[in-house]
């Protein structure tokens, strides 16, 4: 099978261990788009046989998060599973609803966001965890994210946790945003729940779990209605039919001249059966993936 799943991913595993299971459900070469925290539960698209090569097309996608905020302690990692570090009280005058709608929209636009210490990201070619692990400190740049919409869905008052939605580009760190909400709201805080509800078109109300995928895997209706197939993938793309001996030259590898603007094409036969994809660039179409 070709194309993509969109798993619902639990908390308490990698994004790794989601892909060695699908491997071995499919037999297929298998990948992700978008890693999730082990904590962090949610949708998590999985690009099965030359799904894998749509990669490259999705590394961009926007994303949407629920996120609890738990505030007055802060933790090493900025989330629930590190070591508290500091705690601050919180003056109730300042988690008026009002007041936290209003910090939590003035997130909203671009800025600049300093990655946490505990992240992938490389510094010298070593991974920024890797100096946190070991007490080290380094410098840190900042980088350019934008938050798109941020929406208030509860303010729990009792336990000093503020739940909400953000809607935001690629390279924010959601734990970061809880800090520096926290802040804004004179105290600290870290991130206590993460749950990834939207990746580009990926939404969660049409994602599956593994385990659903494991129970049905002899039912081909269900498994058909859950993939998503490279044509369906690029529906939105604009096509291209190819005769017989232009088809050729195409699954060959030959750019073919073509009067169409730059971009992403679905290549079909003249039977009208679908190919794969291709790309135009300065008039020149050439092959990308062929199924």
């Amino acid at each position: 099978m070709d194309g993509i799943i969109v798993i619902n991913k639990p908390k308490g595993c990698t994004s790794h261990d989601i892909v060695y299971k699908i491997k071995k459900i499919f037999n297929e070469k298998v990948g992700h788009t978008g890693t999730l925290d082990p904590m962090a539960e949610g949708v998590l698209p999985i690009l099965v046989g030359k799904g894998t090569l749509t990669s490259k097309y999705l590394i961009n996608h926007n994303k949407k998060y629920l996120v609890t905020l738990q505030l007055e302690k802060k933790t090493d990692t900025a989330d629930s599973e590190g070591k508290i570090i500091e705690e601050n009280p919180v003056d109730t005058n300042f988690l008026n609803t009002e007041n936290v709608i209003k910090i939590l929209r003035s997130f909203i636009g671009k800025q600049e966001q300093i990655p946490p210490i505990y992240s992938a990201i490389k510094v010298n070619g070593k991974k920024l965890y890797e100096y946190a692990r070991k007490g080290q400190k380094v410098e840190v740049k900042p980088r350019i994210i934008e938050i798109y919409d941020i929406e208030l869905i509860q303010n729990n008052l009792e336990n000093k946790e503020i739940k909400f939605e953000v809607f935001c580009g690629k390279g924010t760190y959601i734990r970061t945003l809880c800090e520096d909400i926290a802040k804004k709201l004179n105290t600290v805080g870290y991130m206590k729940s993460l749950k990834r509800i939207q990746v580009g078109d990926f939404r969660i109300e049409n994602s599956i779990t593994v385990e659903d995928l494991q129970n049905n895997i002899d039912d081909k209706n269900y498994i058909d209605s859950k993939f998503i197939s490279l044509e369906k993938l690029f529906e939105n793309n604009n096509s291209i039919k190819l005769d017989s001996r232009k088809l050729e030259l195409f699954i060959n590898g030959v750019k073919l001249t073509q009067k169409f603007v730059d971009g992403i094409y679905r290549i079909y036969d003249k039977e009208e059966k679908f190919i794969g994809i291709g790309t135009v660039e300065n008039r020149l179409l050439k092959r990308d993936i062929v199924i």
